[in-house]
């Protein structure tokens, strides 16, 4: 079933596919991570001018990493905004998907997690750095095929 959004993509000519509706009757598309900028700009400029959320997952262990960003489309006087939800799939191997930072500004921290916790890098994002983990940490602790280091100490936790 194809959602407004989606039909005004394909109307324009982007490439996307249609994931459906979540329980909230929320469309949910798929973004190529190569067009995955340009597309964001232009929803930007169409009107889904802020950025929920950002997070993202392991979706299966050995399988895809994804990014996933719930768009809100804010209007003077609606009585509903309009809100999305785009996912961005990447290789688990080299993980890399477009920043949008440069569009919207509150992703920073957002994608800084996404990073630190499964090693999505955001490539043009201006401080990619972890943000939970030390810069130290070796590994994605949210990648299901992670194994955890058997080290932890107690002796700091008092």
């Amino acid at each position: 079933m194809q959602g407004h959004l989606s039909a005004w993509l394909v109307k324009h000519g982007l490439i996307h596919r249609s994931l459906g509706f979540d329980y909230q009757g929320i469309e949910t598309l798929q973004i190529k991570p190569g067009d995955w900028h340009s597309i964001a700009v232009i929803l930007y400029v169409y009107g889904y001018n802020y950025l929920r959320s950002q997070c993202a997952y392991d979706v299966a262990p050995g399988g895809l990493l994804a990014s996933v960003y719930h768009l809100t489309r804010i209007e003077y006087g609606a009585d509903q905004p309009e809100e999305v939800c785009i996912k961005v799939f990447a290789p688990r191997r080299d993980p890399r998907i477009p920043s949008v930072f440069w569009v919207w500004k509150s992703v920073d921290f957002q994608e800084r997690e996404s990073y630190d916790m499964l090693g999505i890098s955001y490539d043009n994002h201006p401080r990619l750095k972890r943000i939970l983990m030390p810069e130290s940490w070796i590994g994605w602790p949210l990648r299901k095929d992670y194994i955890a280091p058997n080290f932890y100490e107690i002796q700091d936790a008092h």
